[in-house]
């Protein structure tokens, strides 16, 4: 299998077999205090104004690069999961439609909910919830990051959740939102190891995680996919979790969490014998190095969101929200 050895700062998908979704210091604080480099005091990641303009530029530069098929449109505003996925899906699209996308309808948002933490430190994040006329009636999660007061903010973290899944966030008396550290003991799982944890599920299983279409229903249908006639299947999962790939967490009411994590998974198809994989298409072929012949290994990222419930009260499985996973490399043997 290939090793993950890209740039930090990667790129998005949406189409068929190259997206499944689920169905995923501070400019000025409140008070008008500029946060210089090297600030610990706890401050709002950002304003509620300046995070509004900061989807409002994110919208314009994703419907640019999509309606193009070109990734350098929207590079400034996308990074970590988010940014590896979207690459891939314009590189693909491109080599299909090298004159733009044909079926290109501008992403709109709408009802958009701000939820920002107040924390020390680089780097600063807010989550923004919206509506969208794409996705169904799914809320669309976008965790806006960034490491500096000089940078852009990106999106590093996108992920779908159904209506009404959406928990309640802690809040102060002014409104600022609780971050969660990675390595928090107050949770039936910290943060920074959910990646692990769910990696090692979809490989042995276990009771860490509640049944559902990302977690046992993943497991049956890639079951399944191993003993198909012709063509067997090998999978191998594993977390993410450095840079803009690093998992961040939300205080919710009840003392639980909700967080964000990465994962990257293969999944190497082998024909049998004397037969051939069968022609991938188009999209794949893009993404594709060297000859497909009797194997393909598919590379893929996923950013998922999940429900890690407060340590010691009742139900401890944390449940998988929302995923969205897009094809970001193959290759051919």
């Amino acid at each position: 299998m290939s090793r993950y050895r890209g740039p930090r700062r990667l790129r998005r998908l949406d189409r068929s077999v190259l997206m499944a979704a689920s169905l995923t210091a501070v400019s000025v604080t409140a008070s008008g205090c500029v946060v210089v480099h090297g600030e610990r005091k706890v401050l709002p990641a950002t304003t509620k104004d300046e995070a509004a303009t900061a989807l409002a530029e994110f919208t314009t530069a994703y419907n640019k690069a999509d309606e193009a098929y070109d990734s350098s449109l929207d590079a400034d505003h996308v990074t970590g999961p988010l940014g590896a996925i979207d690459e891939a899906r314009l590189k693909a699209g491109r080599a299909s439609n090298p004159g733009g996308n044909p079926a290109h309808s501008p992403l709109k948002f709408s009802d958009v909910r701000y939820t920002i933490p107040k924390k020390a430190g680089w780097p600063r994040w807010f989550l923004a919830d919206a509506g969208a006329n794409k996705g169904s009636a799914a809320r669309w999660l976008m965790v806006f990051t960034r490491d500096s007061l000089t940078e852009r903010w990106q999106v590093s973290y996108l992920t779908l959740v159904a209506p009404g899944k959406v928990p309640e966030f802690k809040k102060d008396a002014d409104g600022w939102a609780e971050a969660v550290p990675a390595n928090s003991t107050g949770l039936a799982v910290a943060p920074g190891d959910l990646g692990t944890d769910y990696a090692t599920y979809l490989q042995q299983g276990g009771t860490k995680f509640a049944a559902g279409s990302h977690t046992s229903t993943w497991r049956e249908q890639r079951e399944k996919n191993k003993s198909k006639p012709g063509l067997a299947r090998q999978y191998i999962d594993e977390p993410l979790s450095q840079g803009d790939f690093a998992p961040v967490a939300l205080r919710t009411a009840d003392g639980g969490a909700l967080v964000f994590f990465a994962t990257r998974h293969f999944e190497k198809q082998t024909a049998a014998a004397g037969t051939s994989v069968p022609a991938p298409g188009k999209d794949v072929d893009a993404l594709t190095t060297g000859e497909i012949k009797q194997s393909l290994t598919l590379e893929f990222v996923s950013n998922e969101v999940a429900l890690a419930p407060k340590a010691g009260s009742g139900d401890q499985r944390v449940t998988v929200l929302g995923r969205i996973q897009g094809l970001t490399a193959a290759k051919g043997g």
